[in-house]
């Protein structure tokens, strides 16, 4: 009993359990990587989806049209107003003439198009906004400004961005939780087998003396090795899965639309949040496991 406090000891005992239970720990250590792979998956899925949603977003805008009676000047001198609208992102100005060499470019084979007078057109504001939820507020007070004869805004596409992004985000947050309670739930019992494996060296532990927590020490550490070194394979893993997903929607021509981002932003959280949730799944089911054995 010198050794109680001996955490090198400790260390070593766990060590060696896992390599003395090869096929038990093989088996822990693939349900955690298969797991926190799940997971990962699902995560990055969502954080994904949810960088594409935000973008479109920014890039959905509404048009103010200036009354066709205003100047130039007058037009322009408008944009302060508008920028101090609650919710609105960014103001930008487009003059007659803008908006026709705009409407030009769109159909360069129409010959008739080419000829058009810019005065047929208004000047008017692309407006970006800051949350597209509040955007039939920000659209009434553009619209109740003086100077403004309408707004061009495309409200069942805000509304649709927004269902999407809180669909995608509910889905994934209760999977992603769902999947946790799950795989703690498997690795508990697959160290409960291992430990059951091992109820002769507890018991007579226990009746030469040991104390709970000398008993209990080894298992902790083979837990947080197994955890550990679960979080480590399903890291690359996933950084492989990841990057062949990536090379796969970059190189389809039908995919354009979706950036992926890259995983050289993502890998350090990525890497935090498995090694942490390996870590509790390996303590945890340790300590669930032995806790049933040393009740005596």
């Amino acid at each position: 009993m010198a050794k109680r406090h001996d955490f090198s000891y400790f260390f070593h005992e766990g060590l060696s359990n896992m390599f003395s239970h090869g096929f038990m720990s093989f088996a822990a250590i693939g349900i955690t990587v298969a797991c926190l792979l799940i997971m990962g998956t699902f995560t990055l899925v969502a954080v994904n989806a949810n960088e594409l949603l935000t973008t479109l977003e920014q890039e959905n805008e509404i048009l103010a049209y200036v009354d066709d009676s205003y100047t130039e000047t007058q037009a322009r001198a408008l944009k302060s107003r508008l920028e101090a609208i609650p919710n609105v992102a960014s103001v930008t100005f487009i003059s007659r003439d803008e908006a026709m060499e705009d409407f030009k470019a769109q159909y360069p084979d129409e010959e008739l198009f080419q000829d058009l007078d810019p005065e047929i057109l208004e000047d008017r504001y692309a407006i970006k906004l800051v949350d597209l939820e509040a955007q039939s507020e920000t659209v009434e007070a553009v619209q109740a400004l003086t100077g403004i004869s309408d707004v061009s805004h495309y409200e069942e596409i805000a509304g649709g961005f927004v269902t999407v992004r809180n669909v995608a985000t509910v889905v994934c947050v209760a999977l992603i939780a769902i999947l946790f309670v799950v795989s703690v739930f498997i690795i508990s019992n697959t160290i409960k087998l291992t430990t059951f494996d091992r109820r002769e060296e507890i018991a007579i532990m226990r009746m030469v003396g040991a104390t709970n927590g000398f008993i209990r020490w080894p298992f902790v550490y083979e837990g947080f090795m197994l955890g550990l070194l679960g979080a480590v394979i399903a890291f690359f893993l996933q950084w492989a899965l990841y990057a062949a997903v990536a090379r796969g929607v970059d190189s389809n021509d039908t995919l354009q639309l979706i950036q992926v981002m890259p995983f050289s932003e993502l890998w350090a959280p990525v890497a935090a949040v498995f090694a942490l949730a390996g870590i509790v799944i390996g303590v945890g089911g340790s300590l669930s496991a032995i806790r049933k054995f040393l009740q005596v």
